[in-house]
């Protein structure tokens, strides 16, 4: 795919964030509070999630019907497809339920798309501080508060020694990650939830993020393409490649670093 192409879906994706966005903030926002229910995998999901995605798919359809999605919801609805499509669109409508239900607001609409085995574009919206990290190949990494202009990121270099160090409070192996941080020379840990992670080491604010457990593609797709976009990289815990489309879409740990 091009890159004009590219730029053209980017922008699609951006808007269908920013509109799944404004639906999960009014069931966020709600003073009468919403229902939550568990899922197969015992993981929670609430209408916000539902509503966001169909929004997602809709308006992603609509610019690009000949572009398959695998999304969260509709796949534990209808099953994930057997293969992967060449290309595609990978989505999480709102990544962090948890936090969405503590109401702490670290959590993210995430937009993939997906050539091969390679995120190249990504699209990562903080509903609840209007915040857009996006990015459709190297250089391209940005990031827009509100409706104001884009700015450019850039991942920093990972100082040997006090390297900010980024982990999830909601699903963090604490015995693997205590002995990740025993290998570095002074790090400094923060806590931040979803896909927030990725964007804060693309933006040069963090420099590491471990993460020792599964996830699965659509966690993780949009945050890779910006932070590689923005000269930073993903790998697995061995060291090698972090791809995608995957069988079962199921990622295994990896660890996420600055430039």
């Amino acid at each position: 795919m091009n890159s004009a192409e590219l730029r053209r879906l980017l922008e699609t994706a951006r808007a269908a964030s920013h509109r799944a966005s404004a639906a999960i903030l009014e069931v966020y926002n709600a003073e009468s509070g919403f229902d939550v229910r568990q899922k197969a995998d015992q993981s929670p999901v609430t209408v916000a999630d539902e509503r966001a995605e169909a929004i997602i798919l809709e308006m992603l359809a609509k610019v690009a019907p000949d572009i398959p999605a695998v999304a969260e919801e509709n796949a534990e609805r209808l099953g994930l497809p057997g293969h992967a499509p060449p290309c595609f669109w990978l989505i999480d409508p709102l990544d962090g339920t948890k936090e969405f239900l503590k109401r702490n607001g670290e959590f993210t609409v995430n937009i993939a798309l997906v050539e091969g085995d390679r995120p190249v574009l990504g699209v990562v919206h903080v509903p609840a501080l209007d915040l857009t990290y996006s990015a459709a190949g190297a250089g391209t990494a940005t990031r827009q508060n509100g409706s104001g202009p884009s700015q450019p990121i850039e991942a920093r270099p990972v100082p040997r020694r006090g390297a900010v160090v980024v982990h999830s409070r909601s699903h963090e192996n604490n015995d693997a990650f205590a002995r990740y941080l025993a290998s570095l020379d002074a790090p400094e840990p923060r806590v931040s939830g979803s896909s927030v992670k990725f964007c804060l080491l693309a933006a040069g604010e963090a420099d590491l993020y471990p993460r020792f457990g599964p996830t699965m593609e659509w966690d993780t797709a949009a945050g890779q393409a910006v932070l590689e976009a923005a000269g930073g990289s993903v790998v697995t815990l061995d060291g090698e490649a972090f791809r995608y489309a995957k069988p079962g879409f199921r990622n295994p740990g990896f660890l996420a670093r600055g430039r």
